[in-house]
């Protein structure tokens, strides 16, 4: 069970909630957000991204971006995931999230088990995109910012299927990868991804 340190029913004491998308893909970078809601404008519905609509999900996007007090993505890009390893990575584009917001919060809250090192007070919260709602609306901000590089990416490369899969290691996704070999865009040094590899292509 989360112990959480924070006092709920504060207007004054900013929260900022973290989450990534993309960590556990094959393809493309991790993008991570940071949101500090308004505790005087509330948003309806707030929930893990993967347990809402698309529909919903783009509807929320749109709500957040605009009652939020700040927001701000993060991205750690292929190479960083090369050089730094996938965690460490995606602990760096959480930092380039909250360091970007134009509104220093109180404490950062972030989804899972691991924190990146702040100057601020943080804390992991395990399924925290289903619990905290400024969690949630990390989650949903950087979910449809990545689901869209991908339909993006499916224009580029429309045989992998990624406006589909999303980059995730789906059984369709490895068949693409088998029959078609991995694109630039793919994680080499990601298994299985690196059976497939080939830089020519």
């Amino acid at each position: 069970m989360n112990d959480l340190i924070y006092p709920s029913t504060s207007n004054t004491f900013r929260i900022a909630g973290v989450d990534e998308v993309g960590r556990g893909t094959l393809v493309g970078a991790v993008v991570t957000a940071a949101v500090i809601l308004d505790p005087l404008n509330p948003i309806m519905g707030l929930n893990d991204s993967k347990k809402l609509t698309p529909r919903r999900r783009l509807s929320l996007y749109n709500e957040i971006k605009e009652k939020a007090l700040c927001w701000n993505l993060g991205r750690a890009e292929l190479e960083e995931i090369y050089a730094l390893n996938i965690l460490n990575a995606t602990m760096l584009a959480m930092q380039r999230a909250i360091t970007g917001l134009h509104i220093v919060p109180d404490l950062v809250l972030i989804d899972g088990n691991r924190c990146p090192s702040l100057l601020i007070p943080t804390q992991a919260v395990i399924k925290g995109d289903s619990l905290i709602k400024e969690i949630s609306a990390a989650s949903i901000l950087a979910k449809v910012t990545r689901d869209r590089e991908m339909i993006e990416l499916d224009l580029l490369f429309p045989q992998y299927g990624f406006a589909q899969h999303k980059g995730y290691p789906t059984s369709q996704h490895i068949k693409k990868l088998i029959q078609y070999g991995a694109t630039p865009y793919h994680r080499r040094n990601f298994s299985p991804v690196c059976k497939f590899y080939k830089s020519s292509v």
